[in-house]
């Protein structure tokens, strides 16, 4: 059968991380059954994994060219396998491609996450007196679950993802066979060549998107988010509503735009409407130098990974649209359904997010095969980069304790209000400025040691995040809170003494009120230091 994924970028693990894919020189059924165990658990619900066999590694890659296998023994592998199929417990077979690499072929195992997991295999497959044992992937290997492990792995049984579940109230007719063959062409699947010769229901097969008997299938919720013209027939209010105050919230004025469809066509569209309607760029001119600064309003790589991230990880079983909201002065997006409660608020802010497992696993697959999500929770890093790269303030990220919904807020680069810009190699200086300022605060300072402390831990985010306070003051004065909201932090004591106090200790800003530091109306401005800081 066709994979769903382009073999050739199944080598490079393109659009599959490495992690999911083995290469095997050759038949090796004991290592070979409990990888193929570990990847139908899915421990991670990261989309089980690819097995090649006939490949070799190097340095963990393909080698090229591929070795390949002999006919007879692809011949020899297949029958074998039948047999040992059948020592899976709960049945479990995994996909059987066989693919032309190189001029030779090789056989491809697509072992994608099981639905009645766990699974338990023999140690040693091929041996008479057999020991079951359950498998997971930790990293690129396949070891046995053991304690909390084992007991986690026997706990995740019938929790099927919501979008991994059959639906009992589609059929056949609900699906577009021209959206199939749509993706099949964009991820460049060799299944794209005989998919129009094909019934609906032999494609979903071939893509692992049924479930069910042979004489009853069911199509799984992943393929109606996908494959069908109106999905929200399925699950209410899937869209995306995009709301425009133009003049601010508080004038009734506003715009409105609703997108459907099926989930990629709606993230193109409102990514496409986005660009057209609401993304800047500003060219300014700098005295003396013959090179204009280049800035956007919002970096639209980093919108297009929120908008990307929104549709990825929501909670389709609740039945709100996720909304864009645009002011004068900030862009946000929301969704239901927050990230992992292991990871923290302070982890999100700074891109550090790891999350032990996915909510839409499927969902994410396919969106990744079409090079629109990368499922390894670099997202939230890459727009903190692509928003520090156009020198704009960091996001805002918000959660509630019980994780139930999600906002990242964008604000408004600081060239397109009436507050001063900074250009990204001035920033850079600034924060070499900064460092430089601290390190000698230090040497000479009498201040007390945890001052010190707090100065040591200080990183590059931090060094950034004081250069963007740095410049909003540069408009004037502001109060602590439109501070850390500016620069997309938490109001708390830690961030003030992280990220403000340092810049008070080394003279650059000052308390408008210095007799009454914990006046209501109490703001933050730049010294003559700092605004020579500035200027140099």
């Amino acid at each position: 059968m066709s994979l769903p994924v382009n073999i050739s970028d199944l080598l490079t693990a393109r659009t599959v991380e490495s992690d999911r894919i083995e290469f095997k020189t050759g038949w090796n059924p004991d290592a070979i059954y409990r990888s193929i165990c570990a990847f139908a658990n899915d421990f991670d619900n990261i989309g089980g994994g690819y097995i090649l066999i006939g490949v070799a590694e190097e340095n963990g890659c393909a080698k090229r060219p591929i070795a390949g296998l002999s006919k007879a023994e692809i011949a020899r592998i297949q029958k074998e396998m039948i047999g040992f199929n059948n020592l899976i417990r709960p049945a479990y077979a995994p996909r059987l491609s066989i693919e032309t690499l190189d001029n030779n072929d090789v056989i491809v195992l697509w072992i994608p996450g099981g639905n009645e997991r766990p699974y338990e295999v023999p140690e040693k497959i091929t041996a008479s007196q057999k020991s079951f044992k359950y498998y997971i992937r930790r990293y690129a290997s396949s070891i046995e679950a053991k304690g909390s492990d084992k007991e986690e792995l026997i706990g995740l049984a019938n929790q099927i993802p919501f979008d991994d579940r059959a639906s009992r109230e589609a059929s056949f007719q609900d699906i577009d066979l021209l959206l199939i063959r749509d993706f099949l062409r964009q991820s460049g699947s060799r299944l794209a060549e005989s998919a129009g010769n094909l019934p609906v229901s032999e494609i979903l097969e071939r893509l692992n998107l049924l479930s069910g008997s042979p004489e009853y299938p069911l199509i799984r919720n992943v393929a109606l988010l996908l494959f069908t013209e109106h999905p929200q027939k399925f699950f209410p209010y899937t869209n995306i509503e995009l709301v425009h105050f133009i003049h601010g919230p508080a004038d009734r004025s506003f715009t409105e735009k609703r997108f459907t469809g099926p989930v990629q066509r709606q993230i193109g569209q409102v990514l496409e409407y986005l660009r057209s309607n609401f993304l800047v760029e500003k060219v300014i001119k700098q005295p003396g130098k013959a090179e204009a600064v280049r800035v956007w309003n919002y970096p639209f790589e980093a919108i297009e990974e929120a908008v990307v991230n929104s549709v990825y990880h929501r909670n389709y079983q609740e039945h709100e649209p996720i909304t864009i909201r645009i002011d004068a002065d900030r862009l946000i997006i929301y969704n239901v359904g927050g990230p992992d409660r292991s990871i923290s608020i302070e982890d999100l802010q700074q891109g550090r997010a790891i999350p032990k497992r996915y909510r839409n696993r499927r969902l994410g697959d396919f969106l990744k095969e079409i090079d629109l999500a990368e499922g390894r929770a670099t997202g939230l890093a890459m727009i903190q980069q692509r928003l520090m790269e156009n020198n704009s303030p960091v996001s805002l990220i918000e959660t509630d304790e019980a994780r139930s919904w999600f906002q990242i807020t964008f604000f408004l680069h600081p060239a397109f209000s009436e507050t001063s810009i900074v250009t990204v190699e001035d920033n850079r200086k600034l924060v070499h400025s900064l460092k430089t300022a601290l390190n000698f605060h230090r040497a000479k300072s009498l201040d007390d040691q945890a001052d010190d402390q707090a100065d040591d831990q200080a990183d590059d985010q931090a060094f950034e995040v004081m250069a963007n306070i740095m410049t909003l003051l540069a408009g004037g004065s502001k109060s602590r809170d439109e501070l850390l909201e500016y620069a997309g932090l938490k109001k708390h004591r830690d961030t003030i003494k992280r990220y403000i106090e340092p810049l008070e200790r080394i003279n650059w800003i000052i308390k408008t009120i210095p007799d009454k530091p914990t006046s209501p109306k109490q703001k933050y401005k730049l010294t003559d230091a700092g605004e020579e800081a500035l200027k140099v």
